[in-house]
């Protein structure tokens, strides 16, 4: 007879698989810059933000750990950009302002909770599971976990920043499998992106789900991934994992 799987740990993205902003990135920053005397339009911001990341982690990844930037600098070069291409050009205006967002988005109030996310976390350690998070962050994470009343869920952060290597790059998957001394086959992962989540944990062998979110999910994706790996919200967790480890559903 074959023996039921019986998982050990859980590991667990955070932004928009546990919290979310509470507004826009783009709202966020023109609401700083006006506040400083500047008028720059959300959409651009919002736009802007996405080009100066996506350019910022490519040359500097992991915050710039290797580089010898620290996050705080490697944040404040982004927010500068983000400005710079969004038609604000001097850099001494912007300043200050990204001093304030930087603060401002390591607030827990800058952050929500989404909804069901502490009811499954609390299931999951109610099963016996031991939970880590895996994440593509910087060293704030802890304490925004912390002042969102999260942190108290698990047994250690790894965040991008610590381990020197992002999600979906299978060492910081290995790096919190070492720390939490279990093999791949009894740890499952959850996150919201197809790529650095789900097929990253699974290309380490660990199992992995999706949370598909509001939005409807990639035709591409949803035929990549078995129905009963993907969450609609968080809330079909608990009983992804009873189908996962053979349980009769509701036990």
């Amino acid at each position: 007879m074959a023996r039921r799987l019986q998982l050990q740990l859980l590991t667990w993205d955070v932004k928009d698989t546990l919290l979310r902003l509470r507004h826009p990135v783009g709202e966020e920053y023109a609401a700083k810059a006006r506040a400083h005397g500047l008028e720059v339009e959300a959409t651009a911001l919002g736009q802007a933000f996405g080009r100066a990341y996506r350019a910022q982690s490519h040359s500097f990844p992991s915050y710039g750990l290797s580089h010898g930037l620290t996050s705080r600098q490697w944040w404040l070069d982004v927010v500068l950009q983000t400005f710079h291409q969004a038609g604000v050009q001097d850099a001494q205006a912007v300043a200050p302002i990204a001093e304030q967002l930087y603060e401002d988005f390591s607030s827990s109030r800058t952050w929500q909770v989404l909804e069901g996310a502490e009811a499954t976390l609390r299931g999951c350690r109610k099963r016996g599971l031991r939970l880590a998070v895996v994440s593509n962050f910087d060293r704030r994470l802890e304490d925004i976990l912390a002042g969102v009343g999260l942190q108290e869920h698990f047994d250690f952060v790894l965040t991008s920043e610590t381990a020197g290597w992002p999600k979906p790059d299978p060492r910081i998957f290995h790096e919190a499998l070492r720390l939490a001394q279990v093999e791949p086959a009894v740890a499952a992962h959850i996150g919201d992106s197809y790529q650095c989540d789900y097929k990253g944990a699974r290309a380490v062998g660990m199992h992995s789900f999706l949370v598909a979110g509001p939005e409807p999910l990639d035709p591409a994706v949803k035929d990549s991934v078995p129905q009963e790996h993907i969450l609609p919200s968080l809330s079909h967790l608990l009983p992804a994992l009873d189908c996962l480890e053979g349980l009769p559903p509701g036990l």
